[in-house]
């Protein structure tokens, strides 16, 4: 199974993630990310990202200055993220838990349904 389709599907609730640590920016969010572990996430993937999920007002986008720079976009999660997140967070460890049942069985040479 290729690995991008694979990450598509829980790429969004890891930004909501990270974004309800506290407002950050893009470039801060693309960094927590590769450092968990999403080593082939680039610009092109996590912009489209923060777009959608702005429009489904599940964070919401202000501009500033930079201390170092450019004006600078910042990214807070609003009361629906917060639910959306939670909601991700259920969903996917009940998901999980299933994979993982399915795919370690027979491991020990028994099966552990």
């Amino acid at each position: 199974m290729d690995q991008a389709q694979l990450m598509k599907g829980v790429l969004e609730g890891c930004v909501l993630a990270v974004i309800a640590r506290g407002e950050t920016y893009g470039y801060e969010i693309l960094g927590v990310l590769e450092s968990a572990g999403f080593a082939d996430l680039g610009e092109g993937t996590l912009y489209p990202v923060l777009t959608r999920l702005d429009k489904a007002k599940l964070i919401v986008c202000r501009k500033a200055k930079s201390p170092l720079g450019p004006v600078r976009k910042y990214y807070s999660i609003t009361e629906e993220g917060t639910a959306q997140l939670a909601d991700f967070r259920a969903r996917y460890n009940a998901m999980t838990q299933s994979v993982n049942r399915i795919i370690t069985e027979g491991e020990n040479g028994h099966d552990e349904l």
